[in-house]
């Protein structure tokens, strides 16, 4: 497609249309150069919330520990014990009069 578009151009254009064409092009690329600067210095920028980054004597909260494992328990194998001592240790507590 771009070589036949290519082929037709340089058959059937004149050399004026082309260069017009390439006029066109050239005063856009000639404007965004001249005002993209320009446009540029309008730029405004937020002001700092707080402090500095950067600066070290800034105040910080404070940095606490707390484990990632705290809650662990080891669960390493134990001496087995009987089903029933089992089942009766996690049974709920049967209420009055049942």
């Amino acid at each position: 497609m771009l070589m036949q578009r290519v082929a037709d151009r340089a058959a059937g254009s004149s050399a004026y249309e082309r260069l017009g064409f390439n006029i066109v092009i050239a005063r856009r690329v000639v404007f965004g150069l001249l005002v993209g600067p320009l446009l540029a210095g309008c730029v405004t920028t937020a002001p700092q919330a707080g402090t500095h980054p950067a600066d070290p004597g800034a105040k910080v909260a404070g940095v606490g520990y707390r484990s990632t494992i705290a809650p662990y328990v080891s669960l390493r194998p134990v001496s087995p014990v009987g089903w029933k001592d089992q089942n009766r240790r996690v049974a709920p507590t049967p209420k009055n009069g049942q």
